[in-house]
């Protein structure tokens, strides 16, 4: 192992990918791996359902091998894709690799996005504010009033600080490119099959469990990331431990309320609760206090505790790999 690599890889890749979404977010010209992976599994999906019968036992099959098959092309391409541009020469391996960092993290994306949420809300129309929030969260928006459009925007920053920015830098350093795509492909499969519908109480199984699996770790990371800076962003770091310490399991998923119950106590709002999904009233605990009603202004605070928590993050992980990697090259 040369000094190089103990240094450059993957520490470097990460940080200026992270520095490229900081700069320029996801722009839709650009090719994406996660759009060719939802493409990966929609052909998965219509070969394993016509291969497997109807019913739990060939669902549950046909559900486990798309993620299966998912995971084994979408992590051995990007093994592959690395490898040769390494073998062509180490600074274009650099170069692809930071460029496939880049298109792991989403946390400029999620700002812009909710963003647009705050300026609709802030300039009084509710009509593009509940459309502007229905791009980020998979409830019904059609009867929110302008705080339930705020919270809503307010809760997807939350939870996606973790799944879309902290948890991708956690595999990314924990193993470099192949292992940050094949956590995009799981957190993938999820959002297009982890449903508990009637399409995908079977077949999506597999892939839900996974992602909660792949996710345990890193969001209580990331929530004590937010705990750690929340001070930093101007809000109550002491009430973002203690909500977190009451609240982290008020979910049907082991990971959502984790960072939901950080943010919450942090702004000092009330989070979560029964929401509308396809026509259909969902019973949900509360996260939180309300101390005061959730404001747009909420948006711009959540997207601040989230920017600090992944900087923190990349710190954290950052420093841990490279001690790592100066161990295992004393070794070699």
């Amino acid at each position: 192992m040369s000094r190089f690599d103990v240094f450059w890889n993957p520490v470097a890749p990460v940080a200026f990918g992270f520095l490229l979404d900081l700069l320029f977010g996801d722009p839709h010209w650009l090719p994406h791996p996660v759009r060719w992976i939802g493409r990966l599994i929609s052909l998965l999906e219509a070969g394993m359902r016509r291969l497997f019968p109807q019913g739990k036992k060939g669902e549950q099959a046909g559900g486990i091998l798309t993620t299966l098959l998912t995971l084994a092309v979408s992590t051995g391409i990007a093994y592959a894709v690395v490898a040769l541009a390494r073998w062509v020469h180490p600074a274009i391996g650099l170069a692809v690799e930071t460029l496939i960092c880049y298109q792991m993290l989403a946390a400029r994306a999620l700002q812009k996005e909710s963003m647009r949420v705050f300026d609709a809300l802030n300039a009084g129309n509710l009509t593009d504010a509940r459309y502007a929030v229905s791009w980020i969260v998979g409830r019904d928006t059609g009867t929110l009033d302008f705080d339930g459009v705020a919270k809503a925007a307010v809760e997807t920053v939350a939870e996606n600080a973790s799944d879309g920015v902290v948890a991708p830098l956690f595999y990314l350093l924990l193993g470099g490119v192949p292992l940050g795509v094949c956590y995009k492909a799981v957190n993938t499969l999820d959002s297009m099959i982890g449903y508990k519908n009637d399409r995908y109480l079977w077949f999506g199984q597999s892939a839900a469990h996974l992602d909660d699996l792949f996710n345990l770790v890193p969001s209580r990371l990331c929530a004590l990331m937010m705990i750690a800076t929340a001070r930093l962003c101007g809000l109550d770091g002491k009430r973002a431990y203690c909500t977190w310490r009451r609240d982290r399991r008020n979910h049907a998923s082991p990971n959502s309320a984790q960072t939901e119950a950080a943010c919450a106590g942090a702004l000092g709002v009330q989070l979560a609760g029964d929401a509308w999904y396809g026509g259909r009233l969902v019973r949900k605990p509360m996260i939180g206090d309300s101390l005061r009603p959730v404001e747009p202004e909420d948006i711009q605070r959540a997207n601040r505790l989230m920017y600090a928590a992944s900087a923190a993050a990349l710190f954290l992980f950052g420093a841990s790999r490279m001690l790592f990697s100066l161990f295992l090259g004393g070794m070699v």
